[in-house]
């Protein structure tokens, strides 16, 4: 039995970090990064401007320079630069929508990520508005300041009326008590 053979069927999953695993990842992260920065510098002004003025210099160029220094024939129509404007388009439209694909996705990542973070707002704000709930039913259960004065002003009144009596039948039934008869 050999353990260092490598098993190849389909009932055994891959190695994670098998050969050109990761490199690919990262090569499609570089070339997606790549194609956003061409894509973001063909919408700039600067790039117009530029293709502008390679386009008017190669026409005035093979238009006004002398016959043998000329790279492109004005009478067959500018045929190289045709090609070159063609092929600059051609390659232009999907690395756009290449781009245009990644903000996608970065858009729906985000939106996944704001929404779960509403829910969490959602579910804390409504946390925190039956905890005021409940403390305001707490708070309604508590006596306010003006219950307790008045019960406190009760007590003192019935503190403050009759004190020796009170003491008196007291004594008076520990005494009968003591003696065994009726204090009345």
């Amino acid at each position: 039995m050999n353990l260092f053979r490598r098993d190849t069927g389909l009932d055994a999953p891959r190695m994670s970090g098998g050969r050109g695993q990761g490199r690919r990842r990262g090569g499609n992260e570089r070339f997606g990064r790549w194609t956003e920065s061409i894509a973001r510098g063909m919408g700039t002004p600067w790039f117009l401007l530029i293709l502008s003025l390679v386009c008017v210099a190669w026409l005035v160029w093979n238009t006004v320079a002398p016959d043998h220094l000329r790279f492109d024939s004005a009478a067959l129509g500018f045929t190289a630069l045709t090609l070159i404007l063609s092929l600059q388009a051609s390659y232009a439209a999907p690395m756009i929508l290449l781009a245009q694909n990644r903000q996608d996705d970065r858009d729906r990542v985000q939106m996944e990520q704001d929404r779960q973070r509403a829910e969490r707002n959602l579910a804390d704000t409504e946390f925190l508005a039956r905890e005021v709930v409940a403390l305001r039913l707490a708070l309604k259960e508590l006596p306010d300041r003006e219950f307790v004065r008045a019960e406190l002003r009760a007590l003192i009144a019935d503190l403050s009326e009759e004190p020796e009596p009170e003491r008196r039948e007291a004594g008076r039934s520990t005494d009968a008590d003591a003696d065994g008869r009726d204090p009345r």
